[in-house]
């Protein structure tokens, strides 16, 4: 059966995260290969979820959880958002330092306050509303670990990477929002601070990443909703293609084409029961116009 026509485009949120840049990538190259129309807009994680809730957004990629509940949550439980299957696991997303601050002995939140002069008394996130910028503050708000007087510095992910890569020959001292999968955990020696579990989560943040979508959208449109169940990404495939489209500068499109092309593979679980949006085999169809 030919897909609907409300099903197209397929209109993705996508946060300027690289690693949601990069599933956001791989997805969509999957889908015009079937023959869907995609959108893909830039917002921020607020504007995801409330376009989501307006139906201005069909599919979000990112739902980094538990660090995202407070913002996802309230959507989810009131029906005005679907969260699908994990599509990635083992991930983590807390404070981090670079390596030679951790062995000056700053293993902990704890041991921050007390060099908050080294620190400049800052703790540096990405964009504003983002849900790890919201931790931090909450964090500062509550003088969690004697950090009450603490300034949180809203950026970008480009601009706290800049920022830390212009720190270290000089080894400056810096505390900045770190996850995984990221580049920066093999661009830079970089450790993690135990001890923020209450805002963070256990296990350093251990995350899970979730498929979002519009409330209905899988019911409504079946046939991408089965691609979206089958997604699964893993840490070494998002890290290799983060490396590409950031330190190699190739546009995420080629990435992910790149990276699909070198492990084919990876399509047959995605493509189980998906057709094109003509009503065809989905797994040839892809194969073909991805020339494999």
């Amino acid at each position: 059966m030919a897909a609907e026509e409300s099903c197209e485009p397929v209109r993705f949120a996508e946060v300027g995260w690289t690693d949601i840049t990069a599933t956001t990538a791989l997805t969509t190259e999957v889908l015009e290969a079937l023959g869907y129309e995609t959108r893909v807009d830039t917002v921020s994680v607020p504007i995801a979820y409330s376009g989501m809730k307006n139906g201005d957004f069909d599919v979000f990629l990112g739902n980094w959880m538990p660090s995202m509940a407070s913002i996802s949550d309230p959507y989810v439980e009131r029906g005005q958002v679907d969260r699908l299957g994990a599509n990635l696991e083992g991930a983590k997303y807390t404070l981090a330092v670079p390596q030679y601050v951790y062995d000056a002995g700053v293993t902990s939140v704890d041991d921050l306050a007390e060099h908050a002069e080294r620190f400049d008394a800052t703790l540096h996130g990405i964009e504003a509303g983002n849900d790890g910028n919201q931790l931090i503050q909450d964090m500062i708000d509550d003088d969690a670990f004697g950090l009450g007087d603490w300034q949180l510095v809203d950026s970008s992910e480009a601009g706290m990477l800049a920022e830390l890569r212009a720190r270290v020959p000089d080894e400056t001292w810096m505390v900045f929002l770190g996850w995984e999968p990221h580049p920066m955990n093999t661009n830079f020696d970089i450790a993690y601070l135990e001890g923020a579990d209450d805002y963070f989560g256990p296990d350093l943040g251990g995350a899970t990443i979730y498929t979002n979508t519009r409330a209905g959208y899988t019911e409504a449109c079946p046939n991408v909703g089965e691609l979206l169940n089958n997604l699964q990404f893993t840490l070494t495939m998002e890290n290799r293609l983060m490396g590409a489209i950031m330190d190699e500068g190739t546009d995420p499109r080629q990435a992910a084409r790149d990276y699909l092309q070198a492990h084919p593979a990876v399509l047959d679980d995605w493509l189980e029961g998906v057709t094109t949006a003509d009503g065809e085999p989905g797994l040839p169809a892809v194969k073909e116009a991805l020339s494999l």
